[in-house]
């Protein structure tokens, strides 16, 4: 049982470090590929792994049960999750640094963390209110490279804005699927999420860049072919393989509490592998956010225990 939770926490560090150099990755195929083309081709790529996942788990035959409600769910959060996150993704990580780009995860929690209180009157307490300070105050400081002035009009640029559009695409994937996830397992719903999302790009892909796209990704040099296996395999199938299980073995928030070694990831994986340097901006705003998610983190369990013991 010892052996099995160790093995679970190092497959919850592998996926933060999956999660972190899909960043670096992100960027080498961004600058590479057509981003459109190249995120339908993860996707597809993806599928095909968690199809065969689903299928060595039997249960392919809950796909025959789903009704209309589930299938439109899951298009919706296909389309925020997939679609709407992977052009923000790319088209952001064709202008901005894949560290500082990193530090957008910091966000994420934190806003679903929000928009659950609001939407679905989940209790909060005021660690949590200090976490999410900390954390957002982190992440916009690294986005703005530590000047105040950077996110006046004018003054920040594209890519920074569509970081804060990757952020607001994963909240609204993540509530979208806590409502899904009620009455669809997690594995059938990231399968199906995943195959559909393939479709949406691809259709835009052929729509938007056209089908010289993929006849160009033919031309990208080999670092992009084995960047975007390694996000299809490594930071999509394979990853979220090691979430699922730590889940499973130690609950839901003791495994979100890893998310925040991915900033940690993404700015050493940047520094190694792209040569990106290690600003001051960027260690302390990264410092503040990764504070701030644990800091978060240990509220919500204060408050699970509370719940429990009353």
């Amino acid at each position: 049982m010892i052996c099995s939770r160790y093995f679970t926490h190092l497959g919850l560090v592998g996926m933060a470090a999956f999660w972190g150099a899909s960043w670096p990755w992100g960027r080498v195929v961004a600058q590479a590929m057509p981003p459109l083309a190249a995120a339908s081709l993860r996707f597809v790529l993806a599928s095909l792994v968690l199809l065969l996942w689903l299928y060595r788990s039997g249960r392919m035959s809950t796909l025959r049960t789903l009704n209309t409600r589930q299938w439109a769910g899951l298009t919706c959060a296909a389309a925020v999750g997939v679609l709407g996150y992977s052009i923000f993704f790319l088209l952001a990580l064709q202008t901005v640094a894949a560290s500082k780009a990193a530090m957008v995860v910091a966000l994420n929690p934190v806003l679903t963390l929000v928009f659950a209180a609001l939407l679905f009157r989940e209790a909060l307490n005021w660690l949590m209110g200090l976490g999410v300070a900390l954390a957002v105050s982190g992440a916009l400081y690294v986005l703005s490279g530590g000047s105040q002035a950077a996110f006046q009009a004018g003054r920040s640029g594209a890519g920074e804005w569509l970081l804060l559009g990757c952020a607001a695409c994963w909240v609204a994937y993540t509530l979208v699927g806590r409502m899904v996830l009620v009455t669809v397992d997690s594995l059938t719903a990231t399968t199906l999420t995943a195959a559909m999302g393939a479709v949406l790009l691809l259709i835009a892909s052929l729509t938007l860049e056209g089908p010289a796209a993929w006849r160009d990704l033919a031309d990208a040099a080999p670092a992009a072919w084995y960047s975007l296996l390694a996000l299809a395999l490594g930071a999509t199938a394979l990853a979220y393989a090691w979430y699922l299980n730590g889940v499973k073995v130690l609950g839901a928030g003791a495994a979100a509490a890893y998310m925040a070694l991915v900033p940690l990831f993404g700015s050493v994986f940047s520094s190694l592998w792209l040569g990106e340097p290690i600003t001051p901006s960027l260690v302390m705003g990264g410092a503040m956010a990764v504070a701030g998610m644990l800091t978060m983190n240990y509220g919500r369990l204060s408050t699970l225990k509370t719940a429990s013991t009353a």
